[in-house]
């Protein structure tokens, strides 16, 4: 498949073609040239490469994540600074019914013991 100077148009295989591949690819020829690099750029063994650049997509996304973390957070906190009084109120409300109606329950079982105790002081 290796010609020298440009195909033409009929030789371009299409997407439908099956196009013979070279069990293995000769070995790259060194780029030199404007853009290519020296040996200033190369980087020293042990020395790990660079991180890649990340895309708007995963900037977008990595972003994305952190404001959703920070607005978990803060709507954690106004919940909890919001919800507390409210909170407390109704358990302060709710100790003072559930008093009143076992005040209400033990007098009304204190009576009818002292009403069946006199009953039975009676028939002796």
């Amino acid at each position: 498949m290796s010609q020298s100077g440009p195909l033409s148009p009929q030789a371009v295989p299409t997407l439908t073609e099956v196009v013979d591949w070279p069990d293995q690819a000769p070995p790259p020829e060194p780029i030199t040239g404007p853009g290519s690099l020296d040996e200033s750029m190369v980087l020293p063994a042990g020395v790990p490469p660079p991180p890649p650049i990340p895309t708007e997509e995963q900037m977008s996304q990595r972003v994305l994540a952190d404001l959703q973390h920070q607005i978990d957070l803060m709507l954690e906190y106004r919940l909890r600074e919001l919800l507390t009084p409210l909170l407390q109120r109704a358990a302060d409300s709710l100790v003072r019914d559930a008093r009143g109606e076992l005040a209400s329950t033990l007098r009304e079982i204190v009576a009818r013991a002292v009403s069946q105790e006199l009953a039975r002081h009676r028939d002796r």
